[in-house]
């Protein structure tokens, strides 16, 4: 399955809104880590011809997790599927509340075309509040408190019967800057290898 192409069949795709050209068979996914934002360059993307910025920060948290990926592909293999929580690039330092709007049904839907997940990874303030607003949708709840990341990420918490992990971005510079952040986003990738294994 094509996700772009389902997503753009089921929805109607705005030009504007960059949604992953990637197949895959979604009943071998077992893990969805969500990232902020699709970046200014589609090429740069995880799924992009190059995918150089967002991989060059991502790999080495799996590599640090004792994971072998040298590319989006090893990822994949491992049952690991990765996406972006707003769909169109951000403008400033900040996303836009209206990109979050018009993102949202995009990645609803997104997720539910993986009926075998087991773990969700939120990564980064944004997909937490996007996973948090679709989760109420049905949980009448957030599955994610408000709170600091550090102390979040200590306790379990579900949507259903997914496991639900909130962490740190994973793309863009500010990562490798702050390597406390670097050290705990690598452990929380364990975590989700760990149960998905």
């Amino acid at each position: 399955m094509n996700i772009r192409n389902v997503l753009e069949n089921q929805l109607a795709a705005k030009d504007n809104i960059r949604l992953n050209d990637v197949d895959i068979d979604p009943l071998l996914i077992r893990a969805i880590m969500i990232n902020e934002v699709v970046p200014a360059d589609p090429a740069q993307d995880f799924y992009g011809s190059s995918g150089e910025q967002y991989l060059s920060t991502s790999l080495p948290l799996f590599q640090k997790a004792g994971l072998p990926a040298e590319n989006i592909n090893d990822i994949l293999q491992m049952g690991i599927y990765i996406t972006n929580a707003v769909k169109t690039p951000k403008s400033g330092y900040t996303v836009e509340k209206e990109s979050i709007e018009e993102s949202l049904p995009y990645l609803e839907k997104e997720l539910s075309l993986f009926p075998n997940v087991k773990v969700i990874m939120l990564m980064g303030d944004v997909a937490k509040k996007m996973f948090n607003q679709i989760a109420r949708k049905t949980a009448k709840r957030n599955p994610i408190p408000s709170g600091a990341t550090y102390k979040l990420r200590a306790t379990p918490f579900y949507f259903g019967d997914i496991r639900v992990i909130p962490s740190y971005i994973m793309t863009g510079g500010n990562i490798l800057i702050e390597k406390s952040k670097f050290s705990m986003a690598a452990e929380d990738i364990r975590t989700m290898a760990e149960i998905i294994k």
